[in-house]
C-alpha cells in the first residue's frame, strides 16, 4: 500500500539561527476566503477604533520665553534644533530631543516679527518692529546689523545667495555685502504682512499686504510679476518644498487657499474648518500635508489634496496661535502662542514613537491599507472623523454652517424666482474669495 504525504524541507521556513520563528504557509486561493471580506472589514474598523483610542499627540512643552513667541524657523545646521523669537526682543535656540534652550540672547528692543536661515551654516537672521535686521552666529553679539526706514513684519533668505528680503512699509530686497536695500518694491498697500522666498525656483518670492493682496516678485526683474486680490486680507505664505509653482496663504477669512502662480483665476484648493483667522502655516518637507496656526487657539493638519482637516490639535491652556513648523522628519509639529510656550505634537496623532519591530511595521502597514480600502464605509468614516474640540468652537462652527446654508438658501431661493438672477452663472467655490488679478 503507498501513502502519499506532504513533505517539506525545514530549511525552507526555519532560520538558520533562530529555530522558533517559522514561516506560515498560506492557500492563496479565493475560493479557500469565502469570508475574506467580511475579517478585513472587521479588522479596519478594529484599527480605526484602536487608532482613536491610542490617539494622544501632545509631546511636551518648551517653557522659557516670557512673551508671546510670534516667530519660528528652523536651525540652519542643526537638523534637531530650531529657532524662535518673542514679543520681548528674546531669540532662543532649542534642542527639541532634549527639550531645552542651548542659546539666548536679549536681540532687539521690540518684538521678533521674524527669523530664518541665512546662506552659511549656523548663521540666521531676525528681524523686528525696532526698525532693524541682525545675523546672528554662536556668539551672543550680532555680527552684523541692518537699520530700515520701517518697522519690519517679515523676513526671508533666498537659498543659495547672500540675499534676504523683508516686508514692513514696503517690501525691500537686501544685500549682506550693503548697508541699504538693492530692491524696493511697492504696488499701493499701507504695509505688507509678510514675505517669503521660493525654495524651488529661488529667484521668485511673494508678499502679503494690508490691502488684501499676494503679490509676487522676480529678483531677475524690477518690477513686480503679477497681483492677486482677495476678498479678506492675507496673513500668511508657504511655498511647497517639491513644487516649484505652487503656494499656500492663510486667510482672515478662517480659509486657506493654494494656487498655482502661473494661473492664479482660481485656487486650486480651499482648505476649511477653522473658525478664526489662520495667523502662520507650514508644509511638510514631503510636500504632501499642511499645518495651520488659527486664532481660535487651535492647530489643524491638513492632506495637501483635501478640503477638510484630518486632525486638530488644542489644549486648554494654549492660547491664539501665532507661529508653527514642521520638522526636518516630518514626524512632528511645533506651535507657538501668545502663553509664551511652544508645544511639540506628533503629526500623527496615533503614531508610536521610538523603534518598531519589523512585525509591528507590518501590521501597521496592513490596518493603514484596510483603512484606505474600507474608509468609505459609514461606520468607519465616523469614527475616523470624529474629535473632540472645545465647545466655543464648536458653537462657533455650527453657527458659520448655518449662516453659510443660509445663504446658500437665499440665492436659490432669489435664481428660482428671477430670470435675470437664473441665467447668472454660478460663482465656483474656488473662485469666490478672488476678486481679480493685476499684471
Amino acid at each position: 500500500m503507498k501513502v502519499k504525504v506532504l513533505s517539506r524541507s525545514s530549511n525552507d521556513y526555519v532560520r538558520e539561527r533562530v529555530e522558533d520563528i517559522h514561516k506560515v504557509q498560506r492557500n492563496l486561493d479565493p475560493s479557500a476566503h469565502p469570508f475574506e471580506q467580511g475579517r478585513e472589514y472587521t479588522r479596519a474598523l478594529n484599527s480605526v477604533k484602536l487608532d482613536r483610542l491610542f490617539a494622544k499627540p501632545f509631546v511636551s512643552s518648551l517653557n522659557g520665553h516670557i512673551d508671546g513667541v510670534y516667530c519660528m524657523t528652523k536651525h540652519p545646521s542643526q537638523l534637531n534644533s530650531m529657532i524662535s523669537g518673542s514679543g520681548d526682543g528674546e531669540i532662543r535656540i532649542w534642542e527639541l530631543s532634549e527639550e531645552k534652550t542651548t542659546w539666548r540672547v536679549q536681540g532687539h528692543r521690540g518684538m521678533v516679527s521674524g527669523v530664518c536661515s541665512g546662506k552659511d551654516n549656523g548663521r540666521f537672521l531676525s528681524c523686528s518692529t525696532d526698525k532693524t535686521v541682525k545675523v546672528w552666529g554662536e556668539g551672543s553679539e550680532p555680527i552684523e546689523t541692518y537699520m530700515g526706514k520701517h518697522a519690519f513684519t517679515g523676513l526671508s533668505h533666498h537659498r543659495s545667495e547672500s540675499i534676504f528680503a523683508t516686508s514692513g512699509g514696503t517690501v525691500e530686497v537686501w544685500d549682506e555685502a550693503r548697508s541699504e536695500p538693492i530692491h524696493d518694491f511697492a504696488w499701493g498697500a499701507d504695509s505688507y504682512q509678510t514675505v517669503k522666498f521660493n525654495q524651488v525656483q529661488t529667484n521668485i518670492f511673494a508678499s502679503c499686504g494690508t490691502d488684501r493682496t499676494v503679490v509676487l516678485y522676480d529678483l531677475r526683474t524690477s518690477k513686480p510679476l503679477s497681483k492677486l486680490v482677495m476678498s479678506l486680507k492675507t496673513n500668511a505664505i508657504a511655498w511647497n518644498p517639491m513644487e516649484a509653482y505652487i503656494f499656500t496663504t492663510g486667510s482672515e477669512d478662517h480659509n486657506a487657499y493654494t494656487f498655482d502662480m502661473r494661473n492664479m483665476k482660481s485656487a486650486q484648493n480651499v482648505m476649511k474648518d477653522h473658525v478664526s483667522a489662520i495667523m502662520d502655516l507650514d508644509y511638510s518637507p514631503t510636500g504632501q500635508e499642511i499645518v495651520t496656526g488659527s486664532y481660535d487657539r487651535t492647530i489643524r493638519l491638513y492632506d495637501v489634496g483635501k478640503g477638510h482637516s484630518r486632525d486638530c490639535y488644542h489644549t486648554k491652556r494654549m492660547q491664539r496661535v501665532f507661529a508653527v513648523q514642521y520638522s526636518m522628519d516630518s514626524k512632528y509639529v511645533l506651535s507657538g502662542s501668545d502663553d509664551g510656550n511652544i508645544r511639540i505634537w506628533k503629526a500623527h496623532a496615533n503614531e508610536k514613537m521610538g523603534v518598531k519591530d519589523w512585525r509591528e511595521k507590518h501590521k501597521l502597514e496592513y490596518a493603514q491599507k484596510l483603512k484606505e480600502r474600507y474608509g468609505h464605509m459609514t461606520e468607519i468614516r465616523r469614527i475616523d472623523k470624529h474629535r473632540r474640540t472645545p465647545k466655543d468652537i464648536k458653537l462657533a462652527d455650527s453657527t458659520k454652517k448655518e449662516i453659510l446654508k443660509a445663504e446658500k438658501r437665499k440665492d436659490d431661493l432669489r435664481r428660482k424666482h428671477s430670470k435675470k438672477l437664473d441665467a447668472v452663472k454660478r460663482v465656483p467655490e474656488r473662485e469666490k474669495a478672488i476678486i481679480g488679478i493685476a499684471k
